[in-house]
């Protein structure tokens, strides 16, 4: 599609131009996020150049259209197709602009986030997409919103002509819960409360991101200790997650036993976050400043729980990767090429399964990471599922390890009148937090003004990971499917938030 351009103006253009010159450099791509104002619509492109964030920011006015990135930037697909579906804003040459998390009729008002002003109640366009793929013989399964089992609401349209997926699309809608526009006027110490549940099983992560963005904007550094217990729950919830996606590949391999073992390890794991804080999901912990408070367990008690939930989970993950019939149905299925990791600019297990190596824990770090010893895993160049796996089973061990060592500082800082947090003045500014959560980086981008939130926009790596989900079936067949959705091990609450 060729770009009118006359659509677009010289500011807008040269915006798009920047853009891509600071990917062409070198930079990551990480978003590309709308924020609604009196006369238009704000964008701001980030990037991750040399350790540290850099954006690009350009007023489109109304009436007006941007150029779409995605034919030279194919991660920049979902960010334009969200962007128009809540801003009515058009990327003009986007390849497919499908509606992505809120599918609206011809003419609906649209959200319009960091507005302020209330929407009314919208209608939804939920009539079938059109096939993609003609011919003979070629037919489109509607894979959800419902499934049997326990699985977040999404829709995946799978076209195919008896076996293979040669086109596979999704419908994430289902999800959508307006969770930006929630957290506008809310006051900044209780937005933490909706950035925990915006994707629940990275609620530390999300935490930990929302509020280093208030922190940069305060100016201040959370307490050695705070950090400390911060490292302790997301680590705590990397394991978690990680043990999640194993489960879900032995349940699709029929590895009952270890299913049920790892099953349990993780259920472990949940009931000491439970001991640790009151929540399974570490809810409550982070705020604004530090923390809550400390660790309700002192050290010998944590550290005996540990061990055991260490131990076992170690031997049962050490006996499944030596099981060749579990083997053979991860290897050589799902490959992401890193060619093409990189292209999307994929992050977490799905970015290092193919040989993209940044971790923001150690690449920005945060909390009290720059503290502790740690080792950046090598790259899995294969981009298969197995591939995949075995970063997630890594991450295991050095999420053990992290933990171990983020206890023992803490028994050596914490003293009479520790202090957990500290005060947050009423602050007014703009900035991003980060975290990388088990799913790989989480994004915030937090406006406020006189501490109230005017703007937020929370991207989990979900988001940024499933627009290259498609692109993992080319050599695939239907009995793949679970395995693949095993082991890109998403959130579809975080994508469609």
């Amino acid at each position: 599609m060729t770009v009118d351009r006359s659509a677009i103006s010289p500011l807008v253009d040269a915006f798009a131009e920047r853009v891509m010159a600071r990917v062409e450099g070198g930079g990551r791509f990480c978003g590309l996020f709308g924020c609604a104002v009196a006369n238009g619509t704000r964008l701001l492109a980030v990037l991750a150049v040399d350790g540290s964030l850099d954006t690009e920011v350009v007023l489109v006015p109304d009436g007006e259209c941007f150029p779409s990135l995605s034919a030279q930037l194919p991660a920049a697909i979902w960010y334009e197709r969200e962007i128009h579906d809540l801003f009515g804003l058009e990327p003009v040459g986007h390849p497919r602009l499908d509606p992505l998390v809120l599918p609206l009729p011809p003419g609906s008002a649209r959200p319009r986030p960091g507005s302020g002003k209330p929407l009314d109640p919208v209608e939804l366009d939920s009539s079938p997409l059109p096939s993609h793929l003609q011919g003979e013989g070629v037919f489109t399964i509607s894979y959800g919103p419902v499934r049997s089992g326990v699985f977040e609401s999404i829709e995946y349209l799978v076209e195919t002509p008896g076996e293979d997926i040669p086109h596979l699309r999704t419908r994430l809608f289902y999800k959508h819960r307006g969770v930006e526009m929630r957290f506008e006027g809310m006051d900044v110490s209780d937005g933490v409360l909706l950035a925990e549940r915006c994707e629940g099983v990275a609620s530390v992560a999300h935490a930990i991101a929302y509020c280093g963005a208030i922190e940069e904007m305060a100016g201040v550094e959370i307490p050695p200790a705070a950090g400390l217990v911060r490292v302790v729950h997301a680590e705590l919830e990397r394991i978690a997650n990680h043990l999640d996606s194993v489960i879900r590949h032995t349940e699709a391999a029929g590895q009952a036993v270890a299913y049920a073992r790892l099953t349990l390890h993780k259920e472990r794991v949940q009931r000491l976050r439970a001991r640790l804080c009151g929540s399974r999901f570490g809810r409550g912990v982070v705020v604004p400043g530090g923390v809550a408070g400390p660790l309700r367990l002192d050290a010998s008690q944590f550290f005996a729980a540990l061990e055991e939930i260490e131990h076992g989970t170690r031997a049962d993950l050490r006996l499944l990767m030596a099981t060749p019939s579990f083997l053979d149905r991860l290897r050589g299925t799902g490959v992401v090429p890193p060619e093409l990791a990189r292209s999307y600019a994929a992050v977490g297990p799905v970015g290092r399964g193919s040989g993209q190596m940044e971790d923001v824990r150690f690449a920005r770090p945060y909390a009290a990471y720059q503290r502790l010893g740690h080792h950046l895993l090598e790259g899995e160049g294969g981009g298969d599922a197995l591939a995949r796996q075995r970063v997630r089973i890594d991450e295991i061990t050095g999420a053990f390890h992290l933990i171990r060592q983020a206890i023992d500082r803490l028994s050596e800082d914490t003293g009479a009148g520790q202090s957990w947090a500290v005060a947050v003045e009423r602050v007014s500014g703009e900035a991003l937090g980060w975290a990388e959560a088990p799913q790989g980086e989480v994004l915030y981008l937090v406006r406020v003004e006189d501490g109230r939130l005017v703007r937020v926009k929370p991207r989990s790596a979900s988001f940024h990971n499933l627009a290259l989900f498609h692109a993992a079936f080319s050599k695939d067949i239907l009995t793949d499917f679970a395995f693949i959705e095993a082991s890109f091990g998403l959130s579809i609450a975080g994508v469609a938030s």
